[in-house]
C-alpha cells in the first residue's frame, strides 16, 4: 500500500532581519526544517512529538500548503504540496496552534457555515452537518455567539469542529489540546481514537509525551526542524532497552551538571524545573552501579536531594538521550 502522505528532504529556511539602532539591521538565516523525510499510511495515527520551536508547526504549514519549502518534495493523498494546492487543501482538514483562522465577528455557527461553503460542501448537506458537529463537539452552549466572544478552549473546539467541516481524508491536529481544560481535553482525545477508529489518517503534533504515548500508532521526534528518532512507542523506548533512567528531585545546583557528565557510565543527564521543584534526569547503562557516586557527586555539589526514583523509560527520555534536553524546554528561536 502506498504512503498516503509522502515527505523527502523537506527543508524550510527564512531570513530573520533584526534591527539595530535607528539605521543598522543585521539578518541571520534561520533553518526551521533540515531534511525532514517520513511516509504515513493510509489510516495511521502518526504523532509528531517535540518541544516548543523543534519545527512541528513548520513542517504542518508546509504539507497543509500556508507555507512554500525551501527545497524538497512532498505529496499528500497523491498531490504535489506546490503543484497541486488546490487539491491538498481538499484532502486535509487542519487545526493550527493558536487558530487564527477564525472570523471573530461572527458567530462559531456562521463560521462554520461558511467554511462549509468555501470547501464546497453540497449545500443541502451543509446544516445537517454543522448540526451534527455542534453535538458531536458539544459546543451548542456558545456556537450561536461572536467567536471574539469565546474564551480560549472555546476558540479550539470550534477550530476542531472547523478542521472536520469537509470531511477529509486526512486530519491534521497541531497542539490540540493547547489551552484547553482537563476535561475537554480528555474529551478532545476520545473524539481523535474516534475519528482513527473511522478510518481517517491523524497527524498529531503534541509536545507532551503522555498524548503522544496514548495516541500515536507511530511517532516521529522532531528537533531542531530535523527527525531525530522514528517509530513506534515501544520501539522508540527499546532503543533504550539497555538503559535505566534514574530521576532526582530536590535543590540541584546547575554546577553539579558537568561533574556528572563527567562520570563514567552517563548517557546523558538533563536538569528542568518540574511541578514546582527541581529534577535531575540520569540515562545509564548501568544505573545501580552508577547510583551511588552520582549521591557523592550531587552531595559535594551543595544539592539537597528530596528524593531518588528509578523508572521505566518514557518517550521524553528518548529525547533526552539523542538531545541532552528535556520536551518541555522551548528551541524557538529568539
Amino acid at each position: 500500500m502506498d504512503p498516503i502522505i509522502q515527505v523527502r528532504d523537506l527543508t524550510k529556511s527564512y531570513i530573520a532581519r533584526e534591527r539595530r539602532g535607528l539605521f543598522g539591521a543585521t539578518a541571520r538565516t534561520i533553518h526551521a526544517l533540515r531534511g525532514v523525510t517520513l511516509d504515513i499510511q493510509p489510516g495511521e495515527l502518526f504523532g509528531l512529538l517535540g518541544p516548543n520551536g523543534a519545527g512541528k508547526t513548520t513542517l504542518i504549514k508546509c504539507l497543509t500548503t500556508l507555507l512554500l519549502p525551501t527545497s524538497g518534495t512532498a505529496r499528500i493523498n497523491g498531490y504535489d504540496i506546490v503543484q497541486d494546492d488546490a487539491q491538498v487543501r481538499a484532502s486535509v482538514g487542519c487545526m493550527l496552534m493558536g487558530e487564527r483562522g477564525l472570523y471573530w465577528k461572527l458567530t462559531g455557527r456562521e463560521n462554520l457555515a461558511y467554511f462549509a461553503a468555501l470547501y464546497f460542501v453540497p449545500r443541502h448537506e451543509r446544516a445537517a452537518r454543522i448540526q451534527g458537529l455542534i453535538d458531536r463537539l458539544r459546543i451548542a452552549d456558545f456556537v450561536d455567539r461572536p467567536v471574539e466572544s469565546y474564551s480560549s478552549g472555546q476558540r479550539m473546539k470550534l477550530a476542531f469542529a472547523k478542521s472536520l467541516i469537509h470531511d477529509a481524508p486526512i486530519l491534521i491536529l497541531d497542539e490540540p489540546t493547547n489551552t484547553l481544560d482537563v476535561q475537554s481535553a480528555r474529551d478532545l482525545r476520545a473524539m481523535v481514537r474516534d475519528l482513527h477508529a473511522e478510518g481517517r489518517t491523524i497527524i498529531y503534533t503534541t509536545h507532551v509525551m503522555a498524548e503522544a504515548e496514548e495516541l500515536c500508532q507511530r511517532i516521529a521526534i522532531v528537533d531542531r526542524g530535523q527527525v531525530i528518532a522514528l517509530g513506534t512507542p515501544d520501539e522508540l523506548k527499546a532503543s533504550l532497552q539497555q538503559s535505566g533512567v534514574l530521576r532526582f528531585q530536590g535543590v540541584i545546583p546547575e554546577t553539579a551538571l558537568p561533574q556528572i557528565h563527567a562520570l563514567p557510565h552517563i548517557t546523558e543527564a538533563t536538569l528542568s524545573e518540574r511541578d514546582g521543584h527541581q529534577e535531575l534526569v540520569v540515562v545509564s547503562p548501568h544505573p545501580r552501579r552508577t547510583l551511588p557516586l552520582l549521591i557523592q557527586t550531587l552531595y559535594a555539589a551543595g544539592a539537597i536531594i528530596e528524593d531518588i526514583t528509578p523508572s521505566h523509560v518514557t518517550l521524553e527520555d528518548v529525547f533526552i538521550a539523542h538531545t541532552g534536553r528535556t520536551l518541555a524546554e522551548d528551541t524557538r528561536v529568539k
